[in-house]
């Protein structure tokens, strides 16, 4: 499994999320208020909206457009009116920096 380095963890506030482009799929970068990182793919699956443009809330991330929530582990929905899961990526956190593995590691194809 291939991880790509996408920037210092310390640039990224906890409840807070960024967008990132890895080989060519826009995914979310995330820390949640878990103080742990999650990457998920940017768009929601109802809506192809950017879902880092939305509010995380503990270990959800939620699309600004409709409210779709997100459970950043597992990728699925907690409701409507998002009913398929997004794609979930590994992140390691070495030496402070932020890494992310561009295979889906919740076998949903981004």
């Amino acid at each position: 499994m291939t991880f790509e380095l996408v920037g210092a963890a310390s640039e990224v506030a906890k409840g807070t999320a960024i967008s990132v482009e890895l080989d060519g799929v826009d995914i979310a970068v995330v820390h949640a208020d878990d103080d742990n990182f999650y990457a998920v793919r940017d768009e929601c699956s109802h809506a192809a909206v950017p879902l880092s443009e939305g509010e995380v809330e503990g270990c959800l991330l939620e699309c600004w457009l409709h409210g779709s929530r997100f459970d950043l582990r597992t990728g699925e929905p907690s409701g409507p009116p998002a009913f398929s899961p997004v794609a979930t990526f590994p992140v390691e956190i070495r030496d402070g920096d932020i890494y992310v593995s561009t295979t889906p590691s919740n076998g949903v194809n981004p």
